[in-house]
């Protein structure tokens, strides 16, 4: 027997209500041997750029094949199509509303289908509000167990799907402009600006009048002061040594950052 793959789950559930077990113990009764593995469930509610952000900085770190099932989805229920993606060393399920943007816009697309094979759903009877249970779960769960992608429903051409705008990053040779793509759970403000781009160079976040130094880690700037660094995604973040940057700075979402250069 082939062995089952590795599933990540990630939602904006929480973990107070029932939902994620709900959603495991269907995985379960389809396959209990699947190692179900939870990515977050802590996403603030709705928040589809967050779930890009926090698919785009986990799926590298998981073996060839793995299953992710993305559940932040505003529009259950609606007409948004349900879908499964093949990449080269990944699947992707979830709803098409733009939150494995991320990933694509680093990654190729294998294969694309719409989930309308009901024989692979909880039950053909879904709800219309929990579609994680009832439709990408159980989805999940049998690819994961060696269904191929294409039994569960129909191919969909990859240009078709939705994206999420995200601003891009500025680049001139004296400075980078970009925006705040996800806030943490620490408050640290993470832009969307790569961080070898002021590697071995001297740098600062410009806030208003406030210069924000460039350095290595939190623990450079005195308690209680803001500091910019490469974050272990990859990416700019401001943070405040043993505080909250986005409740010090009274920053939030989608804010405009610049990074400033020596020349």
């Amino acid at each position: 027997m082939k062995t089952p793959k590795i599933m990540t789950l990630l939602s904006d559930f929480g973990t107070t209500d029932p939902y994620v077990g709900v959603m495991k113990g269907a995985i379960a009764r389809i396959n209990p041997s699947v190692t179900v593995i939870d990515l977050t469930h802590d996403l603030p509610p709705q928040n589809l750029q967050a779930a890009r952000f926090c698919l785009l900085s986990s799926y590298a770190y998981f073996p060839q094949g793995t299953v992710h099932v993305a559940v932040v989805d505003p529009g259950v229920g609606s007409s948004r199509r349900a879908i499964a993606l093949q990449l080269p060393g990944a699947f992707l399920i979830g709803p098409d509303n733009g939150l494995f943007s991320g990933i694509l816009a680093q990654e190729p697309i294998l294969a694309a289908v719409e989930l309308t094979n009901p024989r692979y759903w909880r039950t053909p009877d879904v709800s219309q509000t929990f579609h994680g249970r009832d439709i990408f779960a159980p989805a999940g769960a049998h690819l994961a167990s060696g269904v191929p992608m294409a039994e569960l429903g129909r191919a969909i051409a990859p240009e078709t799907l939705v994206q999420l705008p995200l601003a891009d990053y500025r680049q001139e040779p004296d400075r980078i402009q970009g925006t705040l793509q996800y806030i943490d759970r620490f408050g640290n403000l993470i832009t969307n600006i790569p961080g070898d781009l002021v590697s071995g160079k001297s740098w600062f976040v410009k806030l208003a009048d406030q210069k924000i130094q460039g350095d290595r880690t939190y623990a450079s700037s005195p308690v209680g002061s803001a500091i910019a660094l490469v974050g272990s995604h990859g990416y700019i973040e401001i943070a405040v040594n043993q505080g909250n940057a986005q409740q010090q700075l009274q920053l939030d979402w989608g804010a405009t950052i610049q990074v400033m250069i020596a020349l």
